[in-house]
């Protein structure tokens, strides 16, 4: 097998060049190609992968951005039955892609802050430090010597999202990967998933999310949220204080103590779950490219476009949902689920189907003690959500599908980290903290 340096490939993708293609048919005919690809070189899950073919698929998935991009990372930090070559390939799509050229980010930072332009500008490095699937960042330095991250938009990712979701066909495909085939409807899906990518396009909505995470987390002994600079955001430029880290699989190559994965791994459970229970907000979108870790010890959180509200009614049934699973109380369990929303009678068979994608999705919590979670853990789960006529009989909320997401995600990751934590003590205590509110 011809082996690659992915970090070499990487510099190369940040050295690239390319406008994002904007038109449907351009999108739709690349997309179909890279779904081809997709089927041959990833899914077919080759013991010895064609690796030359997953590279030029990684790269024209980093050229489309948008959805399909997220397509693949959300491939390549979930499936844990990939090949390590084809996943660490992937994986470069959490940061790295071809990026938009210089000129068309410095017009885009001259349209959109025409006062502040000339400062943002002068201290701004031409060559971006990461490329998403929405935008870039690029390093920068305010005239009073703050050092900032500037993250603008791709130019014509807006048109692109729109040319994603003009075929449904393609827009079905894209949501059912990133919703993890969760979605009962598969049109509920994808107006879940394109309201949600739409509404990150807009930097200047993502500020505000930010800068109430930042406050939320403001004594948090490990998250860091970077600063907001609000006088230097715009709807297509966020800039914020930079902050810079050790990428997930650099800071696990440094062979961290088991004492320091678990304080990680319970920070970040903290993060993406202790908030929900704690606020209603939480932040749906754990892929790896999202956080950093520091050699202080501290876990910095990036991108806060994919953020979620949940009710306080909601929010009070996922706790009620928890401590009936952990009793093992049918009853509760299913009041709970209809106080989720869930619109299925959730009798007989249905309400045993439920059960078993309601014990398998909490299955980390359900199990007593200190443990490390299993790269397969929810399986089942994601088997059952691939059941579509199951799952409308159960009826799945829409407003819940990014939480299958983050708890998939965040299963994976804390699996990679092989943090050992009593995630059930520590799921019940934001549980029973929402109780008592």
């Amino acid at each position: 097998m011809t082996t690659y340096d992915v970090s070499q490939i990487a510099e190369q993708f940040l050295d690239a060049q390319k406008a994002v293609p904007t038109s449907v048919f351009s999108r739709v005919t690349r997309t179909a190609r890279s779904a081809y690809g997709l089927g041959r070189t990833v899914l077919s899950k080759d013991s010895d992968p064609d690796l030359a073919a997953v590279l030029r698929l990684t790269s024209q998935l980093g050229e489309l951005k948008g959805v399909a991009m997220k397509m693949g990372q959300v491939l390549g930090f979930l499936d844990s039955t990939l090949p390590p070559e084809v996943r660490q390939m992937l994986s470069l799509l959490q940061s790295r892609a071809p990026a938009s050229s210089w000129e068309s980010i410095e017009a885009t930072v001259r349209a959109a802050l025409p006062h502040q332009a000339e400062e943002l500008l002068a201290g701004l490095e031409p060559r971006p430090s990461a490329v998403a699937s929405i935008g870039q960042v690029h390093r920068g330095k305010l005239r009073d010597g703050t050092e900032v991250a500037v993250k603008v938009r791709h130019p014509g990712i807006d048109a692109a999202l729109r040319a994603d979701f003009a075929t449904a066909g393609a827009g079905l495909g894209f949501a059912n990967t990133i919703l993890l085939g969760a979605a009962s409807s598969a049109r509920e899906g994808l107006e879940e998933v394109r309201r949600v990518m739409q509404a990150e396009c807009d930097f200047a909505a993502e500020a505000a999310h930010q800068a109430r995470f930042a406050q939320i987390l403001k004594d948090d002994p490990v998250i860091d949220v970077p600063a907001v600079e609000p006088d230097f955001c715009a709807e297509p430029v966020l800039t914020t204080r930079w902050r810079a880290g050790h990428r997930l699989d650099d800071f696990l190559a440094t062979g961290p103590t088991q004492a320091e994965r678990d304080r990680i791994g319970e920070a970040l459970f903290r993060f993406y779950l202790g908030t929900l229970y704690r606020t209603g907000w939480f932040h749906a979108d754990p892929h790896p490219g999202n956080y950093a870790f520091t050699d202080e010890g501290r876990v910095i959180v990036y991108d806060f476009g994919c953020v979620r509200y949940f009710e306080k009614s909601i929010v009070r049934a996922l706790a009620d949902l928890v401590r009936a699973l952990r009793a093992e109380d049918v009853s509760r369990i299913r009041e709970a689920a209809i106080g989720l929303g869930f619109k299925g009678q959730l009798k007989g068979a249905d309400l045993d189907a439920f059960l078993r994608f309601a014990r398998s999705f909490f299955a980390p919590i359900l199990t007593p003690g200190r443990h490390a979670i299993a790269p397969d853990s929810g399986f089942e789960a994601g088997r059952l959500a691939r059941d579509k006529r199951q799952l409308a009989r159960l009826g799945v909320p829409g407003q819940l599908l990014f939480l299958f997401r983050v708890r998939f995600g965040l299963y994976a990751v804390l699996s990679r980290i092989g943090a050992i934590v009593d995630w059930g003590a520590l799921e019940s205590t934001f549980a029973a903290e929402t109780a008592a509110t």
